[in-house]
């Protein structure tokens, strides 16, 4: 009896692992299923039997439904359905027991089909194929083959192109190229922008385009413009293989600085008739009469300051020479009176 029961075990367990789906990927959906099958207390070989066909039944609708969606799924996705499906199936057991391990198994396993079916419309309609341009080779998991693998999704024509962008600077300012998507964070692997750019004067997408820099910034700043530096610039985005993902222009013109204003010549209006056009000159001998006149002129004040000055000081002189003897006559006199009295 024991070994009849652990071969019916043993048949369960193989047929669960040979059916595949979205939930069904996930090892800890299978643990769940398998260690409720191992824990129920009192069920019969025939009652195990029904609950696997439940089971496996539901897996089946599990893969149809993901082939609704498009037959995959990204790991996130899968995260949070099979989180949120083991959460439910822990609290089914405990609340909601109707007497019945089929009939609970059946309600259970429906529920996880909604879960699935909910997450998988959500993903498809955010989640998978986010570019809306470009080449973008997305990381998900085949939901027949529980496999991994790269879901290619090329956006409609153009297939690389994601747009032009028209700048405009003035000569000696700096400008920023961004060539910057939300889905460059989800490529796999590494990759690197390369610039390049095609001078004004040779405008066109097919022309020959001169590169500048390879990078893994999105960005690049061109600095103190010069106005044959306009053109159209272009931004790849490249894969570790080499594979451009991504393309984006960026159609810059630089406006030269104003020049300096020419200075306005002002014209005087024609003089009326009978008027000469040029001043009249002034005849040679009279210059020179007025310079000797001049010349006269500036000795003759000079001598009567000169004689003004001499006569002064010597009336000065001699008005102290006098008040000199005056004094000294004085002191004669007293000195004779002083003598006499003696």
């Amino acid at each position: 009896m024991c070994f009849a029961f652990l071969l019916c075990w043993l048949l369960i367990l193989s047929s669960c692992c040979s059916v595949k789906s979205c939930l069904q990927c996930d090892q800890v959906v299978r643990y769940v299923h398998e260690d409720f099958l191992s824990s129920v207390k009192g069920i019969t070989v025939h009652d195990q039997i029904e609950l696997q066909e439940i089971i496996q039944h539901a897996y089946n609708n599990y893969r149809e439904t993901s082939r609704w969606f498009r037959g995959v799924i990204d790991p996130t996705t899968l995260y949070r359905a099979r989180t949120e499906y083991q959460s439910e199936f822990k609290r089914h057991w405990k609340e909601q027991r109707t007497g019945s391990l089929q009939w609970d198994m059946i309600n259970i396993v429906e529920k996880g089909r909604r879960i699935l079916q909910k997450h998988l419309e959500l993903f498809v309609a955010q989640g998978l194929c986010p570019n809306k341009c470009g080449l973008f080779y997305q990381k998900v998991m085949n939901c027949s083959s529980c496999q991994y693998g790269l879901y290619t999704c090329l956006s409609s024509t153009p297939p690389l192109d994601c747009g032009e962008h028209h700048l405009v600077a003035e000569e000696g300012d700096g400008v920023v190229l961004d060539c910057f998507l939300s889905w460059h964070t989800l490529v796999v692997g590494q990759m690197e922008y390369h610039y390049s750019w095609l001078p004004a004067n040779n405008l066109s997408h097919d022309g020959e385009y001169e590169e500048l820099v390879v990078t893994e910034d999105s960005k690049i700043v061109l600095n103190q413009l010069r106005v044959n530096e306009q053109g159209l610039y272009r931004c790849l985005l490249q894969d570790q293989k080499g594979t451009t993902l991504s393309r984006i222009y960026f159609n810059l013109t630089v406006d030269p600085l104003p020049t300096t204003a020419p200075r306005l010549i002002v014209t005087l209006p024609p003089l009326p008739m009978g008027y000469e056009s040029t001043p009249p000159t002034l005849n040679r001998n009279a210059v020179l009469i007025m310079v000797i006149l001049l010349t006269v002129l500036s000795i003759t004040g000079s001598l009567v300051i000169i004689i003004y000055l001499g006569v002064t000081m010597k009336r000065q002189k001699e008005r102290d020479s006098s008040r000199r003897r005056e004094e000294e006559d004085a002191e004669n006199i007293e000195l004779t009176v002083t003598n006499l009295g003696m």
